[in-house]
């Protein structure tokens, strides 16, 4: 049986080039969204190469969540690989300005969606040698900005609750990474920004951001290891990135 892949949050950004990723190199895939159309039409495209079941779902949803992987088709019950993608910013007004609801949807997604996801896999791929689980987190969970707020909190979780599945699974043959990308070319930015192309177009020009495709390889290098090596955490930033010196604001 093929070994399969569960992506969420699957049809753009670092999903959707994790999918095609996946699928060129013969994986099946199980793939998650709350768009149908989009899912639909990934699908049929992809359906070429492998073997791909797609569902509409909201990951924040616990009964949603168990429903769906109680109802996989046997062919796609072979999960090796777990990629908790779905997440989103929203904002970046500073903590003061920022909406109450932008903080509740980021930690219902960011935080409850893969807690629901990973607590409804791990019994399906616990004992299973090379089974790895590669979570989204963010150079936001390891370094503060003004505006990252309960984004970069959110991510903070997704790593150290990386951490600490990984001690849990501490000879059972599970691996789990914390990917903490940083300045990354994609949809999810313009999500960020409320769809202000302008904004959008600003902070990538000429920065020479990450791209999905980038962050897609880097997965695939990820799961590829050897059964006995984990890659606890793994922080990228596009080489125009750096850390700058804390400021000091004057008044």
């Amino acid at each position: 049986m093929n070994k399969c892949v569960l992506i969420t949050g699957a049809t753009s950004g670092f999903g959707l080039a994790t999918a095609k990723k996946f699928a060129k190199e013969g994986w099946n895939l199980i793939l998650t969204g709350r768009r149908q159309e989009r899912l639909a039409n990934l699908a049929d495209e992809l359906s070429k190469l492998t073997q791909v079941h797609i569902a509409t779902l909201d990951v924040r949803k616990s009964d949603e969540v168990i429903s769906f992987i109680d109802n996989l088709p046997n062919t796609f019950s072979n999960i090796q690989v777990l990629v908790n993608n779905a997440g989103l910013a929203l904002g970046t007004d500073p903590s003061y300005e920022a909406k109450l609801s932008d903080w509740h949807t980021m930690i219902d997604t960011n935080v409850t969606g893969l807690v629901n996801v990973t607590h409804a896999i791990l019994p399906l791929i616990v004992n299973k040698e090379g089974a790895t689980i590669i979570n989204l987190a963010s150079i936001a969970a390891n370094w503060p900005y003004p505006g990252s707020h309960v984004y970069g909190a959110s991510k903070a979780f997704v790593a150290q609750f990386s951490r600490n599945i990984r001690a849990d699974v501490a000879g059972k043959g599970v691996r789990v990474t914390s990917l903490e990308p940083g300045l990354s070319e994609s949809e999810f930015s313009l999500v960020r920004f409320d769809g202000d192309q302008k904004k959008y177009d600003n902070l990538y020009k000429g920065a020479h951001a990450l791209q999905p495709v980038d962050i897609a390889n880097i997965i695939f290098w990820v799961a590829s290891q050897p059964p006995h090596i984990n890659i606890n955490s793994l922080e990228v930033m596009p080489t125009s990135q750096a850390w700058n010196n804390f400021y000091v604001v004057k008044q």
